[in-house]
């Protein structure tokens, strides 16, 4: 299940997983989806690891700047990725 975290003032729409163990460590998934004429931009985006994949549509400068943003937050995010999203957070 993916969680809603942030909408972009260009509707980017940036969503997260829940925590969970992979090989031995936890990780969080990260989406970012950008809609254009005739579809969207995506990729993902694995935490702790900033580990990119998927990537369609973005520049390597926009990933770079996706990262930057997303490093700047990764703290929350994961924090959120183990409390179920921010309504589950909210209900704690």
């Amino acid at each position: 299940m993916l969680y809603p975290f942030m909408t972009l003032n260009d509707e980017t729409e940036i969503v997260h997983s829940e925590s969970m163990m992979k090989d031995g460590r936890e990780q969080v998934k990260v989406v970012i989806e950008k809609p254009v004429y005739g579809g969207f931009h995506s990729a993902v985006c694995w935490l702790p690891d900033y580990r990119w994949e998927n990537i369609q549509g973005f520049t390597s400068q926009e990933i770079q700047e996706y990262q930057e943003f997303i490093e700047s937050l990764a703290n929350i995010i994961i924090e959120l990725a183990r409390d179920g999203g921010f309504d589950r957070a909210a209900d704690l």
